[in-house]
């Protein structure tokens, strides 16, 4: 493994149990009734965890979208031709009357004051030059992950690596909520090929419609994964990555271990992001304490990633896009939920009695 990604690993610490204990007797302390706020006083509480302070204060929204295609595409297993992800790239950087991007990830991030970057991991086409697009590509899409490793191991770790210098990039920026996304045609494909491996279930589990697909491409993405399944019995985390994964999952891998380094949180959009964090906790299980999921995506597959994650996703509204959309959404809540804890008073605080 290659020194730097070994190092990144390691530093990977545990959230601060001390300043949750802290957020969790405050919050029980705050000028409502005990759990009034549901899911969102475990989400602060979580959040003192990350930022080690009993009264977070998670400021910048950074969404990383990295882009890269796949050899399995080429077999049919989605609605779409793989022509489709370098002219997303292009949406993705275009300049529209509403501001930077014309892509759904765009309109919902400028809602939001969120930042996108966007990086070519891997695309199987000439990109034109454009000052936003962070190019990092060492081949142009993976290769038929039914029939060899989609990656090599040098090309697995230098796509980790360049996902975590972005996300130190974001960081430096000012970034506290790090979204990992993604764009890449036929990538739920090798999404499920990891999920299926990781969690020792059979691809038909764990592999769904992707971008819509009808019965008869569902079964030919089925009986494509357990092609891949078949040619190794591999269980090493980075080794399942390079056999059956893709240079953008690689990428998101990365962003999402640096972001843990660093101490900021990482939201998690959906199935194929989920995939990248399986393979992030089986390296270093610490990082599951820094992913705060956004929803339970369309995809099959992606609640069972949850629950081997053990992870409570925040919505279910059907998404099944991509792109860090769902993780964009979902920032706000994360938003409010520190400064909910931050921000109230406890009822000593606002002088109000509270009986005998």
């Amino acid at each position: 493994m290659h020194p730097e990604l070994t190092a990144l690993i390691a530093s990977i610490q545990l959230a601060d149990a001390a300043a949750m204990s802290r957020a969790r007797a405050r919050q029980n302390q705050l000028t409502k009734p005990v759990g009034a706020l549901g899911d969102l006083e475990d989400l602060g509480v979580r959040l003192a965890g990350v930022f080690g302070n009993e009264k977070p204060h998670p400021r910048g929204v950074a969404v990383l979208v990295a882009a890269g295609d796949h050899g399995v595409a080429a077999s049919g297993v989605s609605a779409y031709p793989p022509e489709v992800t370098p002219a997303m790239v292009a949406n993705f950087l275009a300049s529209t009357p509403a501001g930077p991007g014309g892509a759904a990830v765009n309109a919902i991030a400028r809602t939001v004051g969120a930042r996108v970057y966007v990086m070519d991991a891997g695309v199987n086409a000439e990109l034109p030059d454009h000052p936003a697009l962070v190019r990092v590509s060492v081949r142009r899409g993976t290769r038929d992950l039914r029939l060899e490793a989609a990656m090599t191991q040098n090309e697995t770790e230098e796509l980790i690596l360049a996902g975590a210098a972005l996300a130190r990039r974001a960081i430096e920026d000012g970034a506290d909520l790090i979204i990992p996304g993604e764009m890449g045609i036929g990538n739920t494909t090798p999404a499920a090929a990891l999920t299926a491996r990781l969690l020792k279930v059979d691809a038909a589990e764990v592999t769904g419609r992707g971008t819509g697909v009808d019965d008869a491409v569902l079964a030919r993405k089925v009986l494509a994964v357990r092609q891949a399944l078949a040619r190794t019995t591999t269980t090493q985390p980075l080794s399942v990555l390079g056999e059956f994964g893709g240079y953008e999952i690689a990428a998101m891998l990365g962003m999402m271990l640096q972001a843990a380094a660093c101490r900021r949180a990482v939201i998690l959009d959906g199935f194929v992001e989920g995939s990248a964090a399986l393979v992030g906790v089986a390296l270093a299980p610490a990082l599951r304490d820094f992913l705060f999921p956004a929803g339970e995506c369309a995809e099959q597959g992606h609640a069972a990633q949850l629950a081997a994650l053990n992870l409570k996703p925040m919505f279910q509204l059907g998404l099944r896009l991509g792109e860090g959309t769902g993780g964009v959404l979902a920032a706000p809540l994360l938003l409010a939920a520190a400064a909910t804890l931050r921000e109230m008073r406890t009822f000593e605080e606002a002088g109000v009695p509270l009986g005998d």
